[in-house]
């Protein structure tokens, strides 16, 4: 890993609100977000959540930016169409033959089941109407969601977050698998990556959010140390020990000073000047969740 990555970290400090919640008061949260520049512009897709009574995660929004903190919509999908509960976090990939994919987790109604879906088109602007297909089901034992995808020399990576459904009650631990492709949308799973340490701050599950370096492989994750912090994780530093992630010791848990303490879905976008943009979801005082970035 270069020695700037190493260095050079979200923090709560200095940050820009890039979509603030969608109303005050815990529940109410915009983020779970992703990004990827090309050519110049920065393109974004998040989704929009409310509390339960008012309707979970209702959309996931994609927008478009020249500088990368004030964004212009582009595109918005709707739950209903998906037959979907909630939504969690999309992302927008550049397909390398040409087109857009907006991948989104759906959440299967009255259960603790998640899904991945896909969504193909020819522009961002077109992706509410695109081709749809199911990428990853899930089944009765596994939830999935919040891919994170990396498309490199035509081979497609994904850490996806998975959701044991063996013990009721109990369904919000978490840990990442590593899966690979050749087209973004047959994927064959190659196990468990990362998983939270026993007795530290993310003991009850660890969930891949960004990668910082391929090879070694560096990313950032979030996590918990208990259910009690569900939704509300905080974000930390995991690397490749030839085997799978090892959570640094020295970084983390980054956590907002507010309310919940929430710090999550951090995402990296790497700058042509050497800098990184930051997003992350971040808690405030109130206790809602801002889409917010940060320059480093």
């Amino acid at each position: 890993m270069s020695s700037v990555l190493t260095n050079v970290l979200p923090s709560p400090e200095g940050l820009e609100v890039v979509v603030p919640a969608p109303d005050s008061g815990p529940g109410n949260w915009a983020g779970a977000a992703s990004v990827v520049l090309v050519d110049g512009v920065f393109w974004l897709t998040y989704r929009v959540r409310r509390p339960p009574a008012v309707g979970r995660g209702v959309s996931v929004v994609v927008a478009r930016s020249e500088d990368g903190v004030r964004f212009t919509h582009v595109a918005e999908v709707g739950r209903e169409g998906f037959g979907t509960e909630s939504f969690e976090r999309p992302v927008l990939v550049p397909l390398p033959e040409g087109g857009w994919r907006l991948y989104v987790s759906c959440a299967t109604p009255d259960s603790k089941h998640w899904w991945v879906d896909s969504l193909t088109a020819a522009s961002p602007a077109d992706l509410p109407d695109g081709e749809r297909r199911v990428v990853l089901p899930g089944d009765s034992e596994l939830a999935v969601k919040d891919p994170v995808i990396l498309v490199r020399d035509g081979r497609w990576q994904m850490w996806v977050c998975c959701h044991p459904l063996d013990e009721p009650g109990h369904e919000d631990r978490m840990s990442t698998r590593h899966l690979v492709s050749a087209d973004g949308l047959e994927w064959e799973d190659r196990g468990e990556v990362l998983a939270g340490s026993p007795g530290t701050w993310d003991a009850r599950g660890a969930r891949v959010t960004a990668v910082l370096e391929a090879e070694p492989l560096v990313v950032l994750y979030d996590g918990r140390a208990d259910a009690a912090a569900n939704w509300h994780e905080t974000t930390g530093l995991a690397r490749w020990d030839g085997t799978r992630l090892v959570a640094d010791p020295s970084v983390g848990p980054i956590a907002s000073p507010h309310s919940d303490g929430a710090f999550r879905y951090g995402c990296a976008v790497p700058l042509p000047d050497g800098s990184t943009r930051f997003y992350l979801e971040s808690a405030r005082p109130d206790g809602a969740h801002d889409l917010v970035t940060c320059l480093r």
